[in-house]
């Protein structure tokens, strides 16, 4: 049997679920599609195959179909092929995994993104090693007239914590895209303010769709959903390990008009992700810190070597962007329900509300439960970014 056969009989089985809500009905066109979708994650799937070659095999051949399609001379003309990578093409196993990987997709609403697709995020076209292929779930279109990506380290202070809402909470006045990696720290922070302050927030991933890293997260990412979405090139069952973070900060840089470093050390991400926007010649600016912080010498760096600008809040930026005659009127914030707190997580919110800062000896006296049930609430509280530690055993109510 053929391999177009062999998908044609595939789509028949597959047609009563895949792609009714996106496409006519005319079986022509489907299968057009499907075979089209299939190639297009087929590519991505081949064993040496990265971003640059897989777009030059895409050139070489006429598109993406025609890449599967070459004979084995035709290939082997194409610079820089060799003769694995040749029998890859023309055995076609990838193909199979792509069929699985399609049934996901349609099942939970996933958008892909080939980097010759209008809705393909325009700045990172213009990045040679941007992905081929994006996974995308959400409501927030990709582009936008302005896009600010904010990184930092997962081991945020109070202070970085503050200096960023401060930040996303100016910026609101611009109607940006806030762009971020869902991690600990600055970056949770960063989506959790664009949440409050009614901006739009994309989280790019390390890891397939089929999972939230870090797992507390999968909360904010819920929220995400609704008021933005979640972005990844990497397909599901791929596991979130250390060197997909590096790869997916490329999609964070590429994407956005600037990128700010709020908080971050000498070394990790944050410094990779703005190294990156500085070889795109994208716009890097830095939060200064104080002289023999830990946390503050990474920014302190880049501001001294001239690989960031320096600045203290969103005029600061708008300013340097060239976006200070754009500000728009704030949205009116409607107030949070917390629909999806338990009642005990709900008396807490609420003893807060009219309490303030409390100590969780306080807590536990106002809500008569133990003191092992409320530190246990408390922390999913501040899972969901509904409250904040502070020192001395204080906690806030962050919303």
């Amino acid at each position: 049997m053929s391999v177009d056969i062999f998908l044609w009989v595939a789509f028949m089985l597959l047609s009563t679920f895949i792609f009714k809500d996106f496409f006519t009905f005319n079986p022509a066109i489907q299968v057009d599609l499907f075979l089209m979708l299939i190639y297009k994650i087929g590519l991505t799937l081949l064993p040496g195959v990265g971003d640059v070659l897989g777009k030059k095999l895409v050139a070489y051949c006429g598109g993406v179909e025609a890449v599967f399609k070459q004979s084995r001379q035709a290939i082997e003309k194409i610079p820089g092929i060799g003769e694995k990578l040749v029998n890859s093409i023309l055995s076609q196993n990838v193909l199979h995994r792509a069929e699985e990987e399609i049934a996901f997709i349609e099942k939970h609403n996933i958008t892909p993104l080939f980097y010759l697709d209008k809705q393909y995020p325009e700045l990172l076209k213009h990045c040679p090693d941007g992905p081929v292929l994006l996974y995308y779930k959400g409501s927030a279109p990709l582009n936008v007239t302005r896009i600010v990506s904010i990184v930092g380290t997962r081991k945020a202070t109070e202070y970085g914590k503050e200096i960023c809402d401060k930040l996303v909470k100016g910026l609101s006045e611009y109607n940006v895209l806030i762009l971020s990696g869902l991690a600990y720290g600055i970056d949770t922070c960063a989506h959790r303010s664009a949440l409050d302050y009614q901006l739009n927030t994309v989280a790019v991933l390390g890891h397939g769709l089929d999972r939230i890293y870090p797992y507390m997260n999968r909360g904010l990412a819920a929220k995400i959903l609704d008021q933005g979405g979640l972005l990844t090139e990497f397909m599901t069952k791929t596991l979130p390990d250390r060197e997909n973070f590096p790869q997916r900060n490329r999609i964070i840089a590429g994407m956005a008009d600037a990128t700010v470093v709020v908080e971050a050390a000498k070394t990790g991400g944050a410094l990779i992700t703005a190294a990156i926007a500085n070889s795109y010649s994208r716009d890097v600016f830095a939060i200064p810190g104080r002289v023999g912080d830990n946390w503050s010498e990474g920014c302190n760096l880049l501001i001294r070597d001239n690989k960031a600008a320096l600045i203290q809040d969103a005029d600061d930026l708008a300013m340097m962007m060239g976006w200070e005659n754009i500000k728009t009127t704030p949205k009116n914030k409607q107030p949070e329900l917390f629909a999806e707190l338990s009642p005990e997580e709900e008396k807490i919110v609420t003893i807060m509300r009219v309490n303030g800062n409390m100590g969780i000896d306080d807590i536990t006296l106002k809500t008569g439960l133990t003191a092992g049930r409320v530190a246990a609430l408390l922390l999913n509280l501040e899972f969901q970014g509904i409250i904040r530690a502070l020192p001395g055993k204080m906690f806030k109510l962050d919303r």
